[in-house]
């Protein structure tokens, strides 16, 4: 007998029973985060403020959010590779790091590496991704 080569769609692991709570504090004005696509690992980030980033400038881009990630996670803020390849804007400390004790403002670090063109963000633009993960904490002995 043949092996069973049919595929079985891969579960959506955004729909998991027993995934933990992300729990999310947004600011008057502020977007929630959205997922592009069911099972994305990426939340998208956008900014709750109107700026512009001249060139080969950096801004400190408040999100208008405070996450309270699950125990045993961390928040990684990455970039978004459409605003990397069309318009030279990435995160500058990519990717950052959202420990799961902080609760202060989550706000995102961007870099505009083009040389000439000044980019402009307005608010409620997307502009980074939050992608949570599990780590290990292990413990340190010195040798």
């Amino acid at each position: 007998m043949p092996a069973d080569t049919s595929t079985a769609p891969a579960p959506d692991p955004a729909d998991a029973q027993d995934a933990p709570d992300l729990r999310i504090q947004v600011a008057p004005g502020a977007s929630m985060p959205t997922r592009a696509h069911p099972g994305d690992a990426g939340l998208d980030l956008a900014s709750a403020e109107d700026l512009e980033i001249p060139p080969g400038g950096r801004a400190l881009v408040d999100t208008g959010l405070a996450v309270a990630l699950p125990s045993g996670t961390v928040g990684m803020v990455c970039p978004r590779s459409g605003l990397a390849a069309k318009h030279g804007i990435t995160v500058l400390n990519g990717p950052g790091i959202v420990d799961a004790g902080y609760r202060g403002p989550v706000k995102v670090a961007l870099h505009n590496t083009d040389p000439v063109e000044p980019f402009a963000l307005r608010c409620g633009d997307r502009i980074a991704q939050l992608v949570v993960v599990p780590f290990l904490a292990p413990a340190l002995r010195q040798v």
